[in-house]
């Protein structure tokens, strides 16, 4: 097994440690029904993404009627 030839400043290994922090999602309000969701996605409880509607939310909701 090897070993380390010189060790890491604490400095350097704290500034690598930084870079794996957890950042909080970025939410913004839907245009259509104002819930919170993240940016770019479309809104899972209207279906609405930039104005227009891209995901049908009462076909979905007709359908797992259905299953049940």
């Amino acid at each position: 097994m090897s070993t380390q030839k010189q060790r890491h400043t604490k400095a350097r290994r704290d500034r690598a440690r930084k870079e794996l922090k957890l950042t909080t999602a970025k939410l913004v309000k839907c245009t259509k029904c104002g819930a919170m969701i993240k940016q770019h996605v479309a809104c899972s409880k209207c279906g609405y993404y930039k104005g227009k509607e891209v995901v049908d939310t009462m076909k979905k909701a007709a359908k797992k009627a259905t299953k049940k």
